[in-house]
């Protein structure tokens, strides 16, 4: 099926060009979400006419895309979920979580923008992809923990392996402190017993002699 691009569609075209794509793939994306027209001889002829204004307007929103990109891209967003100790999620973290913590910060994004680059089942610092314009393309940062806490440490730079580690041997040490602490205990009554024994033996001489 031929249909003519209103917009750069990636991997397919430009604004304007004619090409060949699945009825399917026309049907169901392309010419519901206005990003193409069938290529009959009247839209072709349509689109000729209206070139300057659709690729006026291309442009403002390119601009208006590109705005909002450099202050997007790189952002990194908090989102709080529950965990087990290996980091592994209970549930995920979907474009729509992704969108709808860049909007409570201020960003307008709309779930349909944003793409995982990868799925986002554990805890950590994850890549997605948003895209503003079809020309335009930005990444944000998912800051996925248990606590805003545990976000501020894995924002450092340190995983959920390095900080687990970090507690277990922070809890390895307090009990090893205890143990010296009751050992210490032990050796002072041990101290004060034979000192004590002392004083008896003494005592027991001084009435013998």
């Amino acid at each position: 099926m031929q249909v003519i691009l209103l917009e750069r569609v990636a991997k397919l075209g430009q604004m304007g060009d004619v090409v060949d794509v699945k009825s399917g793939y026309a049907r169901n994306f392309l010419l519901p979400q206005g990003k193409a027209l069938t290529a009959s001889s009247a839209n072709v002829a349509n689109f000729e006419a209206q070139k300057a204004q659709l690729e006026a307007r291309n442009l403002e929103t390119k601009k208006e895309a590109e705005a909002l990109g450099a202050k997007l891209d790189g952002q990194q967003f908090i989102v709080i979920r529950s965990a087990s100790d290996s980091g592994a999620l209970y549930g995920s973290v979907t474009p729509r979580d992704a969108a709808e913590v860049a909007t409570e910060e201020g960003f307008s994004v709309d779930r349909k923008q944003v793409s995982l680059i990868n799925p986002i089942k554990d805890l950590g610092l994850h890549d997605l992809s948003v895209k503003l314009h079809p020309e335009v393309t930005v990444t944000i940062v998912m800051n996925v923990a248990r606590s805003v806490e545990e976000a501020e440490l894995q924002a450092s730079g340190k995983s959920i392996q390095e900080l687990e580690a970090e507690a277990e041997a922070e809890a390895e040490f307090e009990i090893s402190e205890l143990f010296e602490d009751i050992g210490a205990a032990a050796s002072d009554d041990e101290d004060l017993a034979e000192a004590v024994s002392s004083d008896d033996d003494d005592t027991s001489d001084d009435e013998d002699a």
